[in-house]
């Protein structure tokens, strides 16, 4: 028995049935159900008198065809959703050596192979046994926004991500000062619910695979490559949609596939940024790993009580006392500053004492904090600050020896900043 994405709290697969089969299929309930309600008429026609001869045939033909229509709509387990341990797992099912999973991750994440024939480095049998126990389904781009900004040659595009199940992420391509920024989901909505942001007010759907985070990448940068073949993705953020360390294990391997040195898209460690509410456990885990990607924290608040009135399931399971003492320790093991992202509110955030308190709170590790608008969402209460507002807060925080950068809000006018993602809009302009 295989198992797709299970590190990314999918669904197990058994063999050859998906486990989402009906959300792909929608139609084969219908068929059932009409199979059913013709059965049940030529047994009412056989009782009122018809000959029982039809009623055998009929049954006969429900035997044949209905079986055949439910195996047309049945879909292999998708092999870019394992994990390279199952891809392993797998093929030493087959009998295979361990360096076969080496070849064929490869192929699906460097080569982008499209079917299992392409991969010729293997035998034919290998092959058509891949064909015949998975299938390969990438991600698709199905619709996209641009976004005019004033400091760039190219726009702020906004970009819907299809997933193999009919699931949606929104990812954006963020161009500016000679560089390209992707900006990409690590799970469909979020489980923490911060009431200022769109993503938050979703829920949370599921986890990404890996499979599927690198297919954002590599749809992304076929999209710039399509319109201008010199430009490329030169930095990645996880600030889509999702807390990345509540999906930790695939945001890992995503970044490890997206940074190996002999694949045709490789991106240094360095240029990736993982942002975070402060999930203590997996920064004190990340701290460790030996990943070299930046940490930005979404912090909004340096109060506890008023962190909580404003991101009340974030402060409640990773308090701001523990969350120093995580910052400090991944510094102190990394050597690395964190990014503190403050999100200006108009009257919540925005004081001399919350500045003060921001302060003390930076003051105990390696930092340097990033002030940024609040982009409004419909029916949120939430309000931006005025500029004059914005520049004491900066001052004061500058004046207590802290580096601090008013950082620019790109694509607002077409819903792509920061915390403003959310499938909904997207889809219900296309009907999907």
């Amino acid at each position: 028995m295989f198992y797709e994405g299970e590190s990314a709290g999918q669904k197990k697969i058994i063999p050859g049935v998906k486990a989402d089969m009906m959300g792909k299929y929608p139609l084969l309930p219908a068929f059932s159900a009409l199979f059913f309600i013709l059965f049940m008429r030529r047994v009412f026609l056989c009782h009122a008198g018809y000959a029982k001869e039809q009623l055998r045939t009929y049954i006969a033909t429900i035997c044949f065809y209905e079986p055949c229509i439910f195996l047309m709509t049945v879909a292999l387990p998708n092999i870019m959703n394992l994990t390279f341990r199952e891809l392993q797992n797998a093929l030493a099912s087959f009998g295979e050596p361990d360096y076969r999973a080496v070849q064929i991750h490869q192929w699906l994440f460097s080569r982008h192979a499209a079917s299992f024939d392409d991969m010729t480095i293997l035998s034919r049998a290998l092959r058509k046994k891949l064909s015949e126990t998975f299938e390969i389904s990438p991600v698709q781009i199905i619709d996209h926004r641009e976004s005019s900004e004033e400091d760039c040659d190219s726009p702020t595009e906004k970009i819907l991500v299809k997933l193999p199940d009919n699931e949606m992420v929104e990812s954006v391509l963020i161009a500016s000062s000679g560089r390209t920024t992707a900006c990409v989901s690590s799970q469909v909505g979020c489980a923490l619910q911060c009431p200022f942001c769109a993503t938050g007010r979703m829920g949370l759907r599921r986890n990404l695979s890996a499979g599927e985070i690198t297919g954002q990448i590599y749809a992304l940068n076929n999209l710039i490559a399509a319109k201008e073949p010199e430009r490329k993705i030169t930095n990645i953020v996880f600030m889509g949609m999702g807390e990345p360390l509540l999906n930790y294990e695939n945001v890992i391997e995503a970044i490890e596939t997206l940074s190996s040195k002999n694949y045709r898209f490789c991106l240094s460690q360095k240029k990736i940024t993982i942002s975070t509410v402060g999930v203590t456990p997996e920064i004190q885990r990340l701290a460790r790993s030996g990943m070299k990607t930046k940490l930005a924290v979404s912090i909004h608040a340096a109060d506890q009580q008023k962190r909580h009135s404003i991101m009340p399931v974030a402060s409640g399971l990773y308090p701001l006392k523990e969350l120093a003492v995580s910052l400090a320790e991944y510094t102190s093991l990394t050597g690395m500053p964190v990014t503190l992202v403050y999100m200006l509110m108009k009257g919540i955030n925005d004081s001399p004492e919350d500045a003060r308190a921001l302060a003390r709170f930076a003051r105990s590790f390696l930092c340097k904090i990033n002030l940024i608008d609040y982009n409004s969402i419909i029916n949120v209460k939430f309000k931006p600050v005025y500029s004059a507002t914005r520049d004491m807060f900066q001052r004061s925080l500058m004046d207590s020896g802290l580096h601090v950068t008013v950082r620019k809000s790109y694509g607002t006018t077409i819903n792509a900043a920061c915390g403003q993602l959310a499938t909904t809009g997207m889809q219900n302009r296309n009907n999907l």
